[in-house]
């Protein structure tokens, strides 16, 4: 199981509970669909190819890829979108005010791509909502295919997995996944695109 396993859980367990008394019930961010962060500027369609599009049943998500954090990510991440990879996958694990995790063919949280998992590529970039990291089992080089995104700030989450993303536009078709781990009826990337 990729992002949660092991001791790793614990540290999620400690972290989120420290934001409250119930844990992962935590709320997220109330302010639905906020603007990305201003010091991550929106580029404009077409840029290089370093935004994907993500159709989700509630609309589009923008996410604007960076490979000034994390090169060998980004270039898996477009390889895997590239090959309609992420097509129909589910969405396994969303816990309420914390994060969405998808990536995972099997639809478990234990699968991956064909492809060699990645090395880390660890930042002082900071989990805030709309953030995306790649998802990895306890081994801080086990990442392969599958990610999450951030439904509000989680500083634990800091230097300890690779941020490759940041949710630009439409976070809130994000906020609307349904919730559970899994979820009793879990939504999917219904197609992933490069821009």
């Amino acid at each position: 199981m990729r992002i949660l396993n092991g001791s790793l859980l614990a540290l999620f367990s400690l972290a989120l509970a420290a934001c409250g008394p119930s844990g992962t019930e935590v709320q997220g961010n109330a302010n639905q669909g906020e603007p990305a962060p201003a010091n991550m500027a929106v580029p404009a369609p077409g840029a290089g190819g370093d935004r994907l599009v993500m159709d989700l049943k509630g609309g589009k998500v923008v996410i604007k890829l960076r490979p000034d954090l994390a090169p060998g990510h980004v270039e898996r991440v477009k390889l895997l979108v590239k090959e309609g990879f992420y097509n129909g996958l589910k969405f396994h694990r969303v816990i309420l005010g914390f994060m969405a995790q998808t990536g995972d063919p099997k639809g478990t949280g234990a699968g991956g791509s064909n492809y060699p998992d990645l090395k880390a590529e660890f930042s002082s970039a900071a989990f805030d909502r709309g953030t995306i990291g790649a998802a990895r089992t306890g081994n801080p080089n086990s990442a392969n295919s599958q990610f999450f995104i951030c439904f509000a700030h989680a500083p634990h989450l800091n230097g300890q997995y690779t941020v490759w993303g940041q949710v630009v536009e439409g976070m809130q078709f994000v906020d609307q996944l349904a919730k559970g781990e899994p979820p009793a009826v879990p939504d999917t990337i219904i197609k992933m695109t490069l821009e």
